[in-house]
């Protein structure tokens, strides 16, 4: 799948662009529990407070609304609730005034910030975050697999629309684990973080002459929702801790809808009044 967004050519009139991780691949909740929540906890030395701690950092990043958030804007709200009830974090405000003034959140970006602020939180940061990376990638390939459903939904889809992947994730970690389990083969294009936002991957694939009502994005985050807002298509939400039930929909009725063209109105309501109420 080495097709570029310069090379891409639009084959049919609709267009279904899908997350991956916490979407189609069953990717997110390991990745958490596994890898992001257990590192912080390590980092810090949180382990006196360890299972509390966990459950509210799935909350944060898994169950609620701020599902999907950017990794260093979850640890600041993990690391000041820390602060507040369980344990000082030195320098948590630094964290705080990084996270929101930066233009771009990466370790790259925390590396520069490190040549002008020495601050212990920033180097724990910065280790934390190449501590989770080393976990994701030691990982099994047999835990990292695709919601039941996908694809089937994908196979189906790809009959009537091109198929692009939208997701922030890292770009070879995406074409493994579709290539894997042989969804690539319904997919038209990979645009991953390499590329830009997700609203910025959808606003470019627009350019290639699609109707914006005859295009959703489908997601399982505030992110996917608001990248399709931005650039007036379609959402379909894929329900946490109800995924299957999402795939299926997504194949039985989702995209006829958008092929016959009554996906707007009542039914787009309806979907995103169960994805706001999903993730209260």
């Amino acid at each position: 799948m080495s097709v570029t967004i310069e090379e891409y050519q639009k084959k049919k009139d609709y267009l279904i662009c899908v997350d991956s991780d916490g979407c189609a691949m069953d990717t997110m909740d390991i990745k958490h529990i596994r890898c992001f929540g257990p590192c912080m906890v390590t980092e810090w030395g949180l382990e006196e407070w360890k299972d509390a701690i966990l459950t509210r950092w799935n909350e944060i990043n898994l169950y609620t609304m701020t599902r999907g958030i950017n990794r260093f804007k979850g640890l600041a709200l993990m690391l000041r609730e820390i602060h507040e009830t369980y344990t000082p974090i030195q320098d948590v405000d630094v964290l705080e005034t990084w996270v929101e003034n930066s233009k771009e959140l990466s370790s790259g970006a925390l590396q520069k910030a490190m040549e002008t602020n020495d601050s212990v939180i920033l180097k724990k940061a910065l280790s934390w975050s190449q501590h989770v990376n080393t976990s994701i990638n030691e990982l099994p390939f047999e835990v990292k697999k695709p919601f039941e459903g996908v694809k089937e939904g994908l196979a189906y889809a790809h009959q009537f629309a091109d198929v692009a992947i939208v997701s922030s994730a890292n770009l070879q970690a995406v074409l493994e684990e579709w290539e894997l389990y042989g969804l690539l083969e319904h997919v038209d294009i990979v645009m991953s973080q390499n590329v830009g936002s997700k609203a910025y991957c959808i606003q470019e694939l627009l350019k290639k002459g699609y109707d914006t009502e005859k295009v959703f994005m489908a997601g399982d985050a505030l992110g996917d929702y608001e990248a399709a807002e931005k650039n007036h298509v379609f959402y379909y939400p894929i329900l946490v801790r109800h995924e299957k039930e999402s795939w299926s929909e997504f194949r039985d009725q989702a995209v006829d809808k958008l092929v016959d063209g009554t996906y707007g109105g009542d039914y787009q309501h309806q979907k995103i009044d169960a994805f706001m109420e999903n993730l209260k």
